[in-house]
């Protein structure tokens, strides 16, 4: 998916337990100097969800990329990395995350993350500290936060039923119209904000060969879990972002997380006027909320 990154980037591969991982990373001009991978790394992690991948985070890194080496996969599953054809785990993220900064980082990393991803970067700084110096996390939930499922919307029933699987992931991932619409009605506070290209991005990720089967296993809730149960362990720290109109996980959901391990939890930045992606949403406002603590 290089027609989507930003000038100045282009892909690298890692090989992992579960397959060939791309990241996107500084390679050309401006941004590529002999000292380009001796800077200090910056890890960004995107979303789950039908179309996912690093394109993301695409409006946001390239205005660190002169201060820092810039990691940004397409996880195991999504956009132009192996699409393995399994049961996703829990566990297959947390140990491709892992296998990826420790293939690609000298030190500890700092991570940039969103959503259930940036839970489960909380899940293995917890079990795995040394690989990170500090989190900035998006509206991290694990969709099952205080025992409330906030991520099912069609019944297990549906969703496992051979061929209806096809049939959902078709209708829900594999078209414009569905795409669109799911950005606008679910992902962004203001659906004018919704650009051709995102849409673009979101399709061609979707469609890449055996896309459904990560996409699948988190609409199943197979990679949902509660965070409230860990993230009183955390001890790296962290600074939260939540976007004040962001449906599913509720900013009211994200204080009380907060609240659970106030002194690792820096500091609690609501945004205004953005949904669950307001690095995507209102990038430029994001910049400027992460700048200073970078």
């Amino acid at each position: 998916m290089l027609q989507f990154q930003p000038p100045g980037f282009g892909h690298k591969v890692i090989h992992t337990s579960l397959g060939a991982m791309v990241y996107y990373t500084q390679t050309t001009a401006p941004w590529l100097n002999t000292d380009s991978e001796n800077l200090p790394p910056l890890l960004f992690l995107h979303n789950f969800g039908g179309g996912a991948s690093a394109y993301e985070w695409s409006k946001v890194y390239p205005a660190f990329a002169a201060t820092h080496h810039i990691i940004a996969p397409d996880l195991i599953g999504w956009g132009e990395s192996a699409h393995p054809v399994r049961d996703y785990q829990i566990r297959d993220y947390l140990s491709a995350i892992a296998e990826l900064i420790t293939q690609t980082c000298q030190q500890p990393v700092q991570v940039v993350a969103s959503s259930l991803t940036a839970a489960l970067t909380i899940r293995l700084a917890i079990s795995q500290p040394e690989l990170f110096q500090k989190l900035y996390l998006v509206c991290p939930s694990g969709f099952d936060d205080f025992g409330q499922g906030a991520g099912r919307r069609l019944p297990l029933s549906v969703i496992n039923t051979p061929l209806l699987d096809n049939l959902i992931y078709a209708l829900g991932a594999e078209n414009e119209l569905a795409v669109r619409n799911f950005l606008q009605s679910f992902l962004f506070a203001k659906p004018e904000r919704v650009s051709p290209e995102m849409v673009a991005a979101y399709l061609t990720s979707a469609q890449q060969p055996n896309a459904k089967f990560s996409a699948l296993a988190f609409l199943r809730g197979d990679l949902y879990f509660d965070l409230s149960l860990y993230i009183q362990q955390l001890k790296i720290p962290t600074v939260l972002f939540w976007g004040e109109k962001a449906q599913f996980t509720s900013i009211k959901l994200g204080r009380r997380l907060a609240n659970l391990n106030p002194s690792v939890i820096e500091k609690f930045q609501a945004i205004a006027d953005a949904g669950v992606l307001p690095h995507l949403e209102i990038p430029e406002i994001f910049i400027g909320l992460l700048q200073p603590y970078l």
